[in-house]
């Protein structure tokens, strides 16, 4: 693989030493992020954070974590590249500004969406023992039918122990243990998230100062400013809950998804079972040649992906997810993850794979397309009598 295999559509952002592109696999036809760091520029530890961002998208399959595809050393301009799924709508800041300038704000329904699924992708890494570090509104992606995206791992970090040492992150979105360099874990994610529900909140970080001296005396004391009235009582105690000083405080994911004001606002009894799979991979080491390094990353993963919202979390796109961002509600029974095979009609018409399936008793039945060269993929899984998990709904 190399860079002859893409087509360069528009540069997307640009760090120190990498830039990032929205590209079109010349093989496919298919629309990509492509992250492109130069290797030759880069000092030993900054070749492992990039090392250990393929390592953590390959581990982790989850619908709200932006997809791992393909890494791949391009010899011809001595850069790792990284192949990851395109979101289509932008990052929470982009809506942010975009608000700003119309002088509107988000409305809480859309609000308490966009947490769960970002909670649902943070507790994933979670699960794995894994610290993103750098949680911020630009970092959370957003595809055109509302799907929820965590990306940008590269300071990533596994919490051997449970704590993490080294200070990382952005400044406005750091924890008080950060900033006090002391030791952290999950709990400091915790912090971040809360701090992007209330930008998304009032458009702006809860904690803000012309100099840095300012920016930590606000921080490890806690002060910002109430959240607007028109939101609910319910979206400010949990704001007033992430952003606990004392870290200890805290909830952690799971203790989220248990607290009645989160249960009073969205239906959260199928979050736990959102299709989440992976095993953590070996360390990538860097090795002193590029042959080396190649030969180390993990294989291409173009054909598994994962929907969490508006249709269902199969390995396979299917597209269709809810403007009103809505969980599974409660008339919606335990019994759509479980379909026998006979409530599955599949047919094949030309080169798309239509599925039909219920959505709820007295419900007529929805249509989705899936691409041709996932049918066996759909097949193998109705043959084990685990087709279809139904996670989000219209």
């Amino acid at each position: 693989m190399s860079l002859k295999n893409f087509e360069f559509i528009q540069k997307l952002g640009e760090g120190a030493f990498s830039q990032v592109y929205k590209v079109k696999r010349v093989i496919d036809s298919q629309i990509y992020a492509l992250k492109q760091v130069r290797f030759g520029s880069l000092r030993p530890k900054e070749k492992e954070n990039a090392l250990n961002e393929v390592r953590i998208l390959a581990s982790v399959i989850h619908p709200n974590i932006i997809g791992y595809k393909e890494a791949f050393i391009d010899e011809s301009s001595n850069s790792l590249c990284i192949v990851m799924e395109f979101a289509d709508g932008g990052d929470l800041l982009s809506k942010i500004n975009s608000h700003k300038q119309k002088n509107t704000h988000f409305p809480e329904r859309e609000l308490w969406s966009i947490f769960i699924q970002m909670l649902s992708g943070v507790k994933a890494l979670h699960d794995l023992k894994i610290l993103h570090r750098d949680l911020k509104s630009a970092n959370v992606f957003v595809t055109r039918d509302g799907v929820v995206k965590i990306g940008d791992m590269n300071i990533s970090k596994i919490a051997y122990g449970g704590l993490a040492h080294t200070q990382a992150g952005t400044p406005f979105y750091a924890s008080p243990e950060v900033w006090r360099n002391q030791p952290y874990d999950s709990k400091s994610d915790i912090w971040s998230l809360g701090c992007i529900l209330y930008e998304l909140t009032m458009l702006n970080p809860p904690f803000k100062s012309a100099d840095m001296e300012g920016l930590f005396q606000k921080i490890v004391r806690g002060h910002y400013p109430p959240i607007s009235m028109e939101y609910s009582n319910d979206l400010s105690n949990l704001i007033r809950t992430l952003l606990q000083v004392n870290s200890g405080l805290r909830p952690t994911c799971e203790k989220i998804l248990e607290m009645p004001l989160i249960s009073r606002n969205i239906e959260v009894q199928q979050i736990r079972e959102v299709a989440s799979t992976g095993n953590l991979l070996s360390t990538i080491k860097v090795s002193g040649s590029l042959n080396g390094i190649s030969m180390a990353l993990p294989p291409s993963n173009y054909h598994n992906r994962l929907v969490s919202v508006g249709a269902l979390a199969v390995n396979g796109e299917i597209r269709g997810s809810p403007k009103s961002y809505d969980l599974l509600g409660k008339h919606i029974s335990q019994e759509a993850s479980n379909f026998r095979s006979d409530d599955i009609k599949a047919k094949a018409n030309e080169n798309r794979l239509k599925l039909a399936y219920p959505m709820s008793r007295g419900e007529k039945y929805r249509n989705n397309q899936i691409p041709l060269d996932q049918r066996i993929q759909i097949l193998k899984e109705k043959s084990r009598g685990n087709q279809l998990r139904m996670i989000w709904y219209r």
